[in-house]
């Protein structure tokens, strides 16, 4: 079996750097969310909801990539297509109406809170998982 037909293929070479940024995104996403919900819900729950969920695909996308099994791909793909679209779409909302967002969020700003690593994280995912298809 070639590398180019093997799920594996995503849990090696850059597919490691890979993992290893969604883990980081989905301890840090995670823990702004349980954070900002707990304490400050009130203030911006849409924003904070948001950002559980961003936490939530991150944290699929992650096991997803790690598992590297012909299902976990399938997984993967469609949580790293959520959270292009969720980035994108967020991030336009939090433009359009920036009183819904008084606080940063992963996703809001197009992530640039996060040196705009969300926007370009699920292009980068979307490009390994294409590559090792």
């Amino acid at each position: 079996m070639t590398a180019a037909a093997d799920p594996e293929a995503t849990r090696h070479g850059p597919g490691r750097i890979l993992i290893l940024v969604y883990g980081v995104f989905a301890l840090s996403a995670t823990g702004r969310a349980v954070f900002q919900i707990a304490n400050q819900f009130d203030r911006a729950p849409i924003a904070y909801l948001l950002s559980a969920l961003a936490a939530i695909i991150y944290v699929l996308a992650t096991f997803a990539l790690a598992r590297a099994t012909h299902l976990s791909r399938r997984i993967a793909t469609i949580a790293i297509v959520i959270e292009l679209v969720g980035v994108v779409g967020i991030g336009a909302f939090s433009y359009a109406v920036p009183d819904d967002f008084p606080d940063a969020t992963v996703w809001s700003h197009f992530g640039q809170g996060y040196g705009f690593v969300p926007l370009v994280l699920p292009v980068l995912g979307l490009l390994w998982l294409r590559r090792t298809a």
